[in-house]
């Protein structure tokens, strides 16, 4: 009681500040300024109530989760879907991938009165947390609302682990409130015992993001981006989903690798496109010739660092791509996603941060298709797979059979969530 009393005595404290750090990211991208009401709990009218609400946070998060609420739908036509997200990524994402079959809006922040109003007037009837999102009052008020709650295709790295053990009782009272809790592997499931989920409560699926289905046309769209870009008469890499720290030592490699593959492109994709020209000053910087993805008059022939600046183009890009690295890894951020690389046959790279996606990563390292890599190693991996197109076969070979092998959560994870849904 007391941890939980001094939780919401900081949110309190932090009011101020959380409105300040809006306006900061709305100067680098504006969207995070439009229905801010709704990060307080205010809900649009279009949203309806008696819904099974998804938590999804951000873009990754809420591609992952496409498939799985997809299949529910399948499976539970009559019912009415809400999907949140915390960020502009994320609510793209949910137009993009899921269209107008669900109700969608912000979530609110933690704050007790904006849950409250939020769950008032959706009146869930299941709350479905996508991962790793643990927020102490939206769980409280779900609960007490009547609503099933569930964590699902769990994460939880010893690192995170530990931070949670250090604020006990409030994530003791947390996690018992949820129902279930579907992990992705076993280590999790271990991390969530320790910290006093109830083994009944406790269940292991592997990764719905295994499961991805990727659109019918991707191998067209891809061919028609390798025409555009020459890829099919030049080598090309990829970095995905790189993070402020990373560009530089990319574009470093890059540089180093040009020496020895004169015409080689780099498809550089930030996280966060609203970085662009942030990312094209890097350029600059280390006398490279960059083009913006999203201006179709740039000179292909020219061009070595093609710059990805629009949302939901990663996924086709890597078709264009003979190796890629994958972001967030480089530097401390935990890796992402490999498997979007993988469905295209991709020999893969990765950087000693991978704690987001550790168990996925080892099911790749082991099969011999995802290499390590740290700033001063990345160029000459890179070199050595380019020059190597047989290696390059076989890891991509192995990449997709990874994939094929590790199918099969999510039809798991549906028994789950009909059991939540129908209770």
């Amino acid at each position: 009681m007391l941890q939980r009393c001094g939780y919401n005595l900081l949110l309190a404290l932090a009011l101020p500040f959380v409105w300040l750090r809006l306006f900061a990211k709305a100067r680098r991208e504006p969207s995070y300024l439009a229905r801010r009401g709704e990060r307080f709990g205010r809900v649009p009218a279009e949203v309806g109530r008696n819904v099974i609400w998804f938590h999804t946070v951000s873009a990754g998060e809420t591609i992952g989760a496409a498939p799985v609420i997809k299949a529910l739908q399948r499976r539970l036509p009559g019912e009415r879907l809400l999907v949140t997200t915390m960020t502009p990524a994320g609510s793209e994402a949910v137009r993009a991938h899921l269209g107008d079959g669900v109700d969608h809006c912000y979530a609110p922040y933690d704050f007790p009165w904006a849950v409250a109003r939020f769950v008032k007037r959706v009146r869930p009837r299941a709350l479905v947390l996508m991962e790793t999102e643990l927020w102490p009052n939206t769980i409280r008020a779900a609960h007490a609302s009547g609503a099933a709650v569930a964590l699902i295709n769990a994460r939880l790295s010893e690192r995170s682990a530990r931070g949670y053990r250090r604020v006990g009782g409030l994530m003791r009272q947390t996690l018992a409130q949820l129902d279930r809790v579907v992990c992705q592997y076993a280590d999790t499931s271990q991390r969530f015992a320790a910290l006093g989920v109830a083994p009944e409560r406790l269940h292991v699926t592997g990764s719905v993001k295994f499961d991805v289905h990727p659109p019918q046309d991707l191998g067209e769209q891809a061919a028609a981006l390798r025409e555009r870009w020459a890829a099919g008469e030049r080598p090309v890499w990829i970095a995905g989903s790189t993070h402020p720290g990373e560009e530089e030592a990319v574009l470093a490699a890059h540089a180093a690798l040009l020496r020895q593959f004169p015409r080689l492109l780099l498809v550089l994709a930030p996280r966060h496109p609203s970085r662009g020209t942030e990312v094209l000053r890097l350029c600059a910087a280390q006398g490279l010739r960059a083009a913006r993805l999203s201006h179709p008059e740039a000179a292909p022939a020219r061009t070595q660092v093609l710059l990805v600046d629009e949302m939901g183009r990663l996924l086709r890009l890597y078709g264009v791509a003979d190796v890629a690295l994958l972001g967030g890894s480089l530097v401390p951020v935990g890796g992402h996603n490999p498997i979007e690389a993988a469905l295209h046959g991709l020999p893969m790279l990765m950087g000693p941060h991978r704690f987001n996606w550790a168990e996925v990563a080892k099911r790749f390292a082991d099969a011999g298709c995802l290499g390590h890599v740290d700033r001063s190693t990345l160029a000459p991996a890179v070199a050595a797979l380019l020059a190597d197109p047989d290696e390059r076969c076989r890891q991509g070979e192995q990449a997709r059979q990874t994939v094929a092998h590790n199918r099969g959560a999510l039809e798991r994870l549906l028994t789950h969530l009909e059991a939540l849904a129908t209770r």
